[in-house]
């Protein structure tokens, strides 16, 4: 694992065995990385094995399950929740259960060095709050 790897809302609840985690990757909270492996009784082998590769500049949101042999491209976004099994490109957005699309490069997705200040995200709540009330005043 890269030292330059960040554990967003301190990677609470995380479980990592990877091939490799590459520069820049940052891993939010009860994040699986691991193997993905099956035996098989009539040829008595075992198949699937490695554990994945997280290239560089990736970030993988709250809940995640990356498994198996694959490797998720560099640049790439692992939406909350997602259960990934196969390879994704890089400059991707997965989502899921092994589901992507290009991702929009306009955009940065969940993690910024430039954070939005809390003070707007409550300033944001409160206003859509206040819309809920006045809709639901005439019910």
């Amino acid at each position: 694992m890269d030292k330059s790897v960040l554990f967003a809302h301190h990677g609470r609840g995380c479980t990592i065995v990877a091939s490799k985690i590459c520069e820049n990757v940052v891993i939010f909270q009860n994040v699986s990385i691991g193997a993905n492996l099956k035996y098989n009784k009539i040829s008595n082998e075992w198949e699937n094995v490695g554990n994945p590769i997280i290239a560089k500049n990736v970030i993988i949101a709250d809940g995640a399950k990356i498994l198996g042999p694959i490797v998720i491209g560099e640049n790439s976004v692992i939406g909350a929740g997602s259960i990934i099994t196969k390879d994704i490109p890089p400059n991707s957005v997965a989502f899921g259960v092994n589901k992507f699309k290009p991702k929009d490069m306009n955009y940065d997705f969940i993690f910024n060095s430039n954070m939005i200040h809390p003070s707007k995200i409550i300033e944001a709540n409160k206003n859509l709050v206040n819309e809920f009330n006045n809709q639901n005043k005439s019910v």
